[in-house]
């Protein structure tokens, strides 16, 4: 039978396939509904090549699309990009350029004959599950899809530039995460210049994490050309209570200096500096706060920049999840596909430690994990007991099975589940193509299950090219953005000269911006002046118990003249801006305007920036009555809606549970009723079948005693009064017939009872019908704190026509 939309189409519910009768051989009419919030246990997908793997898990991630849910997928080998490869209306024409002609000359058919029967196919394929171009046309909207390539700019690039800045407050406060996130960060960056470090004897990494621990403290961030230049002079004269240059001497400083220097500037690295900041917040959502499925394409990559990325960003992972408030329900997915070599059973590379943080602590914040692999015998068996939903596929090898039969047994031991190892063996060498074991915790059994027909067209690994193309209108609308940015070079800086350094008096604080866009090879580079001014505002509203330090800092521009007033035009400094003691020596400067060099023009200024502050900086605070929640302050609109998203998510999930549990006495009462009305339909039967026949018998016999002229008239009552004994029974049958098809009405009646609710909890507490009221608080004008304001260099590029554009 094929499904319904209204059977599967369920907020907080994913539709991954039905459940299958091995014996039989075939799909029951039952759908495996995977709750969402089992997934905050996290989850291990294993299966060897033609197993079905990748359908699988592309569905999960699918079925988290349409739910809201937004994932960051890490894809070693191009099959996540598949996700993009969504054609609703099943035109032959959008299935062609994804095809090999090869595999049409294989079958001696056309490529336009082969995309037309791959449309077919998939069309009919979905039609047998319940879907249509209707629900892929949902996927689509419900998510932003992009593939990011790290190192490359095939897809859209991505920085990790921002991966050396001082960890947020949550993981300086936390020694554990500090040390795990310093150890990782020092690991990945020797890596990546082919040095394998031990943390505890390694004096490169020692260092290189004394060096991070010592600025991360003090609240500055790092780049890579300040740790070139710490590295050759650090900020300490001591390492633990030796001698710096007796725990490593300048010579040996000098040459791991010189080896980062190298990376730094070959042409190949300049691509790593390249693109977006990773920021897992920004990854997971747009900045209209719509969902993402953020796809980091490493199959470009060597194995040591593979391990270096994977490990920046697992760390990154983990001081994002240490911000977020905790929760019982999925806030977010964490997805790597092949995680074999990232988390090995014995060995310790830096991915490891970050990977382990994540399986068992994600879950307390809504994060949840789901790795894949077709080498289950590369994998730590140990950590993965915290894994609480197991997909296990047709494996490859003996081998492969026990593992994973002792990763399940561990499991089973931690959350104390009985396991039947010989039981669960016969079912693992029974599965097929598309056909998989499901072991969650949270059930009460496994269960066997085909899994349904993905939305995504499934081509296959995507070649580099192929990725390139699909992300080639994003990559030109991002430089379409970038080129509109661009300003003539004299409307900024009008008559200006550009030469050396200007000489500031000593009493001016000078910093400079690092650029986070590679510069054109024929472009010239120019610092150009601008004022950067910081404060802290402190909001207090006794409703809300709301009492909030809030720092701000506002960038003027300056290459143009000084403003007046100076703040009304500022901009709000960029929250990933890196600032260096140093200039970069490519760059020329601009020249000063004369207020630039006045010491007495900063102290007005930071006047003019208290008052500005006041008049026009307030603080929002957001309310939704569905939810009875006020936003944490400091929220931004979209920050505030995401929050409530997540609050309306809890709520629906804890009062579907208290339904459930509702329901699930009255459903197990009348279960109990059903089975004795079952049985009393048995044994009824049962009594009527022997009545039947023994009247048949009496009734047989007295014929053939009136045939052989015995006398019948007390054998004629006596068959007559059995007759009507079997005509009785009969009608108890159908009374107790009827009595139990009336307890199976109430159960259905039971179960659209609960749909209904269930569907009415989902529509109260659906995003959209969520509310915000907006209320503003001004700063308390006593309590405004102001830095003197920064003279600020910030790097620009000026082309042959005079186009100027920001790298920053």
């Amino acid at each position: 039978m094929i499904p319904s939309v209204d059977q599967f189409e369920k907020l907080g519910a994913f539709y991954l396939g039905r459940e299958y009768d091995m014996k039989a051989g075939r799909n029951r009419d039952d759908l495996l509904m995977y709750d969402a919030k089992d997934l905050c246990t996290h989850a291990l997908c294993v299966g060897m090549t033609g197993s079905g793997k990748t359908g699988l898990c592309l569905s999960l991630l699918e079925e988290a699309a349409i739910d809201g849910i937004p994932a960051l997928c890490v894809d070693p080998k191009g099959d996540l990009a598949n996700l993009l490869l969504t054609f609703p209306d099943f035109n032959p024409d959008d299935y062609k350029p994804w095809l090999e002609q090869g595999e049409a000359s294989r079958k001696g058919i056309t490529l336009d004959e082969l995309a037309a029967s791959k449309a077919k196919l998939w069309q009919d394929g979905l039609a047998s599950w319940g879907q249509d171009g209707d629900r892929i046309r949902r996927f689509q909207d419900s998510v932003d899809i992009a593939v990011y390539t790290p190192g490359s700019n095939i897809g859209l690039p991505l920085t990790i530039l921002k991966s050396f800045n001082a960890p947020p407050p949550e993981i300086l406060e936390d020694s554990e995460a500090m040390s795990d996130r310093i150890a990782g960060a020092a690991s990945g960056l020797l890596a990546l210049v082919g040095v394998d470090a031990d943390p505890l004897s390694s004096p490169d990494h020692i260092l290189l994490s004394k060096i991070l621990d010592t600025n991360w403290r003090a609240g500055k961030n790092v780049t890579i050309g300040d740790l070139i230049g710490m590295i050759a002079s650090p900020p300490f004269d001591r390492v633990g209570v030796i001698n710096l240059d007796a725990f490593m001497s300048p010579a040996d400083r000098t040459k791991l200096s010189m080896r980062l220097n190298n990376l730094l500037a070959s042409p190949a690295f300049s691509t790593w500096l390249e693109g977006e900041a990773l920021d897992i917040q920004r990854l997971m959502y747009t900045d209209e706060g719509k969902p993402r499925l953020t796809i980091l394409s490493i199959a470009h990559l060597s194995d040591t920049e593979r391990m270096f990325f994977v490990t920046i960003l697992l760390n990154e992972l983990v001081a994002w999840m240490r911000t977020q408030s905790g929760t019982s329900s999925l806030r977010a997915m964490f997805y790597m596909d092949e995680v074999f070599g990232y988390f090995p059973p014995v060995a310790k590379p830096p991915s490891k430690a970050p990977m382990l943080t994540l399986l068992k602590q994600a879950r307390a914040f809504g994060l949840g994990v789901t790795l894949a692999t077709q080498n289950p015998v590369d994998l730590d068996y140990k950590g993965l007991s915290n894994i609480g939903t197991w997909f296990l596929g047709r494996l490859q090898t003996e081998r492969d099975k026990q593992r994973v039969l002792e990763g399940l047994e561990g499991a089973a031991a931690q959350t104390g589940v009985p396991f039947d190892r010989q039981e669960m063996e016969q079912t693992l060498a029974g599965l097929g193509s598309r056909v998989f074991l499901m072991n969650n915790v949270h059930d009460d059994g496994p269960r066997v299950f085909q899994s349904r027909w993905a939305l995504s067209f499934l081509s296959g690994p995507l070649a580099r090219d192929q990725i390139s193309r699909l992300m080639k209108d994003r990559r030109e609308q991002a430089a379409k953005e970038l080129a509109e940015s661009g300003e003539p070079a004299e409307s900024i800086a009008t008559g200006s000269a550009q030469g050396a350094r200007p000489m500031v008096p000593a009493g001016i604080e000078e910093r400079f911006v690092c650029p986070t866009k590679s510069p054109a090879e024929s472009a010239s580079l120019v610092y150009r002046p601008a004022i950067l001014g910081k404060g802290s505002l402190h909001f207090v509203r006794s409703r809300g118990s709301i009492d909030l330090w809030q720092d701000q800092s506002r960038i003027v521009s300056c290459a143009a003249g000084v403003p007046d007033p100076l703040w009304i035009d500022s901009k709000p400094a960029p929250q990933d801006l890196q600032l260096s003691d140093r200039p970069d020596e490519r760059y020329t400067f601009a020249d000063l305007p004369t207020e630039l060099v006045n010491e007495k023009s900063y102290k007005r200024w930071a006047d003019d920036l208290k008052d500005y502050f006041y008049r026009h900086q307030t603080l929002a605070v957001y309310e939704c009555d569905e939810v009875d929640q006020l936003a944490p302050p400091g929220s931004t609109e979209v920050q505030a809606r995401l929050h409530f998203k997540q609050a309306a998510r809890e709520a629906r999930d804890r009062e579907t549970e208290n339904l459930r549990d509702k329901f699930s006495s009255k459903m197990q009462s009348l279960e109990k009723k059903i089975r004795t009305a079952e049985d009393r339909v048995s044994r009824e039967a049962s009594q009527a079948q022997g009545a039947t026949w023994q009247s048949m018998i009496q009734i047989g016999s007295t014929l053939l005693n009136g045939f052989m002229g015995n006398k019948i008239s007390r054998r004629a009552s006596t068959a007559a009064n059995g007759w009507n004994r079997a005509a009785r029974q009969k009608e108890d049958v159908h009374r107790a017939e009827a009595a139990l098809q009336a307890l199976h009405d109430d159960m259905a009646d039971l179960e659209e009872d609960l749909k209904r609710e269930i569907d009415e909890l989902a529509e109260r507490f659906h995003i959209d019908n969520l509310k915000l009221d907006e209320t503003l608080i001004n700063p308390r004008k006593g309590d405004l704190r102001v830095d003197s304001p920064v003279l600020l260099w910030t790097p620009w590029q000026v082309d042959s026509v005079g186009i100027a554009q920001r790298l920053f």
